[in-house]
């Protein structure tokens, strides 16, 4: 069997060596000229030590030293952001003109002005980490919130990632909110534009594209979608308003699904569980869905039973 292996091995490099060759986007060899994923996810962990100060540390650091251990902190992100940044601008062509070296320099601008940032997003995550608290019962303490919840990572995350996308550094922000979406299933695209105060209860199956604007004090459940009506227009599409806006104070209960640039979800409203809007919904609004058929199956005989789903708010919960 080994020599086997051995005989067919060769073989097969070589068949691969040669499929490399046909030119295509999966064909790429230049490892050194594109962002490193690891090195994105490795900043990610090290600004959460930042943003979270008593809750994430750096293990490597014995003696706990605020002052110390925050300048290694910043000048070891400063390196390998400045480094993933500067690689990631050539691919946007508005870049294409500028030589190595006023790449370089625009590379350091952007860097040092997302740090600069970071005193607006921890603001903004204050408010996030109170509406979670105050908006779900089953809290004990604000720390549990910031050690466990997904939502208030997936946030985090989006909102550090969201600083970059403004500033237009392309791929980082979305390798930095994929990542979050992998470890929590919540979905944020880095360009939604997120007031304060908001809070993902649950979360499992949340969406949130790219062009979605959320106001303040709104709350969504598990597997809503804040989408687009259709993206059969690919790449033509690439700038549009594509998903809806959500005012202040919404709460969107779990499988809802809004979709639609043009749509707008007004102030107050409430969208029950498993709605699916693709119109505007003036303020103050509560959008349910009405008499549902259950189809039920014992001893052999099916039957059909009405659910009449009255207008108490309380029906919207779903945990």
């Amino acid at each position: 069997m080994d020599n086997l292996i051995e005989k067919e091995m060769g073989s097969i490099v070589e068949t691969i060596l040669e499929n490399y060759k046909n030119m295509r986007a999966v064909d790429k060899m230049d490892l050194f000229n594109q962002p490193d994923k690891e090195s994105i996810i490795d900043m990610i962990k090290k600004l959460f030590c930042i943003v979270y100060p008593g809750y994430y540390r750096d293990k490597s650091f014995k003696i706990y030293n605020v002052n110390n251990n925050l300048s290694v902190l910043m000048e070891d992100i400063m390196y390998h952001l400045n480094k993933q940044v500067e690689i990631a601008l050539k691919y946007d062509t508005q870049y294409d003109e500028l030589n190595e070296e006023e790449i370089r320099e625009t590379a350091q601008k952007k860097s040092i002005a997302f740090l600069k940032a970071i005193p607006k997003v921890r603001k903004y995550l204050d408010t996030d980490l109170q509406a979670a608290f105050d908006g779900d019962p089953a809290a004990y303490y604000k720390d549990e919130i910031v050690y466990s919840y997904p939502g208030m990572y997936a946030i985090t995350v989006n909102r550090l990632a969201h600083e970059l996308y403004l500033l237009k550094v392309p791929m980082i922000p979305r390798i930095m909110t994929e990542y979050a979406h992998n470890i929590t299933g919540i979905d944020i695209h880095p360009g939604a534009v997120i007031g304060k105060y908001f809070f993902i209860d649950h979360g499992t199956g949340v969406v949130v594209g790219e062009t979605t604007v959320i106001g303040d004090n709104v709350k969504i459940y598990q597997g809503v979608t804040l989408g687009a009506l259709s993206t059969r227009g690919g790449q033509k599409l690439h700038g549009a308003k594509r998903h809806p806006t959500i005012e202040d104070n919404v709460v969107i209960y779990s499988g809802a699904s809004v979709l639609g640039g043009e749509t707008v979800i007004g102030e107050n409203a409430v969208i029950g569980s498993n709605a699916f809007v693709t119109t505007s919904i003036g303020k103050n609004s509560r959008v349910s869905i009405k008499n549902q058929e259950l189809s039920i199956r014992e001893h052999g005989m099916e039957t059909f039973q009405e659910t009449e789903l009255g207008q108490d708010e309380a029906w919207f919960y779903v945990i």
